[in-house]
């Protein structure tokens, strides 16, 4: 069976740039917001902001814009950003440890219960608050911890060995922020992260900066 393709993924990818700006706006005590102001902030097409947030099901009011505080929370349900999703994360590296820190996450409802990592040095101790547990204890505790969500930060040698065992433990989403294509059942859900695509791109933009000042 064919993997479900996302639609409107650009417009999804935008929405939590948008969530940024919009939260600003009533942190200053703003009752509206434009499309146009989000455009603007964004160097986007006002057309483009509106057609993005029409997929969440919101209406603008003319010559008003968008209720702040209705837009928050049609944005944050449509993404499911409203209820808490609880996860482990498998690595604790330099990456596995910042994601771990990352203070933002409590925004979007994730909470990251658990770490496992194999180093020994770094079993029992916590970082962010988060507990390290042996790796080779995780299908127990996943299961204990009636976990459903798995990040994954592990050497790219063996994603696809601890991929299985999320899986077998009954992990039906993974956050792969490894430079390997997981092979996983239909029934599980996989968003890959490449951090060097969006560093390629900013050398791209670099380069294009440099031929502009020739």
């Amino acid at each position: 069976m064919a993997k479900q393709k996302i639609p409107a993924t650009p417009s999804i990818r935008r929405l939590p740039s948008y969530l940024h700006i919009i939260r600003q706006a009533e942190k200053d005590g703003e009752e509206y917001i434009s499309g146009t102001v989000i455009a603007n902030e964004l160097n986007l097409e006002p057309i483009q902001v509106r057609k993005d947030l029409a997929i969440t099901g919101i209406i603008g009011k003319p010559k008003k814009g968008y209720p702040v505080h209705a837009l928050i929370t049609a944005i944050e349900h449509f993404l499911g950003w409203d209820s808490i999703r609880d996860a482990v994360l498998v690595g604790v590296g330099n990456l596995g440890s910042a994601l771990m820190g990352y203070q933002e996450f409590q925004f979007h409802g994730l909470n990251i219960l658990a770490a496992f990592d194999k180093d020994p040095k770094k079993i029992g101790s916590t970082v962010h608050g988060v507990p390290v547990l042996p790796l080779d204890t995780m299908e127990l505790q996943v299961r204990n911890l009636g976990v459903t969500m798995a990040i994954l930060t592990v050497p790219s040698a063996g994603a696809q060995e601890t991929a299985d065992m999320l899986v077998k433990a009954g992990i039906t989403a993974i956050w792969n922020f490894t430079n390997v294509k997981l092979k996983v059942p239909d029934s599980v859900v996989v968003q890959k992260e490449d951090l060097s695509s969006g560093y390629a791109m900013l050398c791209v933009m670099i380069q294009t900066k440099k031929l502009e000042g020739r």
